[in-house]
């Protein structure tokens, strides 16, 4: 009889100090988690895609800059626990005017998730549909009583990214960087590495992507009507949140360079080339959240560039995004 209480006494002394351990745990991490609330949230902004190409064309000029018309999109969302879903879609028309800018598609899926320090995200972006800016001043001969622009409605760019990210700092968690299911509660620093894979592009459905008067002879290069490439590489980078009295501000400074196989093609027959481009990584996330409510605002802007020596083409992505929610429940 004695030995069955000696052994009830020691399981629940043991059962008791793991408890006291888990929550001392807690306590210890900087992070507040809500994952046991359930949370729902709205976002607002858009996703721009502007891209430029270099080349000396006259004494006058030496980049086409070309821009996309863009919708807001907003975006619904729900979390619980691991279960999470958000349906975006797009509202209030295009931003810029269209018989000005035209009108672009755009469309855009991606996935993301966190393991232990490392954070993998897939993402693919396309773009249809883009405005030569202000091609009626380097085109004497365009004559548009509306626009100064010249709308191409074929083109077109393509963007699939594999990254994944080492946070040498197990505290650093997307979760609560984001702030939607969890936040920090104090200062977080760390560096990382980025790995990346990408593919990505500009086409002008087997028509030049430069105008017809601007080509240059003795340059296959600027009669292509695409450019493409394919690269991998490794970022190293910092990354920062702190929190001050409801208040989260973070943000992540990354650059490097990537192994790059390029091409362009022209007239059906595509010729590449192997060489290093450079490459930065940059986000911004900040703004105020408790154990009720949160509105963050999110800032991230993606470089992407192919070079065939005088002859450059860039690509920027960038998106700004409001995000609001509530949390109902309370946390176990």
């Amino acid at each position: 009889m004695h030995l069955f209480w000696d052994w009830k006494i020691a399981l629940s002394s043991l059962f008791l100090l793991s408890a006291a351990n888990l929550s001392a745990q807690d306590n210890l991490s900087p992070i507040e988690n809500f994952k046991d609330k359930k949370v729902f949230y709205t976002d607002l902004g858009f996703n721009a895609s502007p891209f430029r190409i270099k080349y000396p064309y006259t004494e006058e000029t030496n980049v086409l800059k070309f821009k996309n018309n863009f919708k807001t999109t907003m975006g619904i969302g729900f979390a619980y626990k691991w279960f999470h879903l958000r349906i975006a879609f797009p509202m209030f028309g295009f931003v810029k005017p269209i018989d000005r800018w035209g009108e672009s598609q755009q469309f855009q899926v991606g996935l993301n998730f966190s393991l232990k320090k490392l954070f993998f995200d897939v993402d693919l972006k396309t773009v249809r549909g883009y405005a030569l800016q202000n091609y009626g001043d380097i085109d004497t001969a365009f004559n548009n009583s509306i626009t100064n622009h010249r709308i191409t409605e074929s083109l077109g760019v393509t963007n699939l990214s594999f990254n994944a990210w080492y946070f040498h700092n197990e505290a650093f968690k997307m979760s609560a960087l984001r702030g939607k299911q969890a936040h920090y509660k104090e200062a977080v620093q760390t560096w990382y590495l980025k790995s990346t894979l990408n593919g990505f592009g500009v086409d002008n459905d087997d028509k030049s992507l430069i105008p017809p008067f601007l080509i240059d002879n003795t340059s296959s290069k600027t009669e292509a009507s695409i450019y493409s490439a394919i690269d991998f590489g490794v970022i190293p980078g910092y990354a920062y949140v702190t929190r001050y009295k409801n208040w989260q501000i973070s943000g992540w400074l990354g650059l490097g360079a990537v192994i790059q196989s390029k091409f362009y093609t022209q007239n059906s027959t595509s010729r590449g080339f192997l060489g290093l481009a450079p490459r930065y990584d940059v986000r911004f996330i900040g703004g105020y959240t408790d154990d009720k409510y949160f509105v963050f605002l999110d800032t991230e802007f993606d470089n992407k560039s192919v070079g065939f020596n005088e002859l450059k083409y860039r690509q920027y992505f960038y998106s700004i995004r409001v995000t609001a929610g509530l949390r109902f429940g309370k946390p176990k």
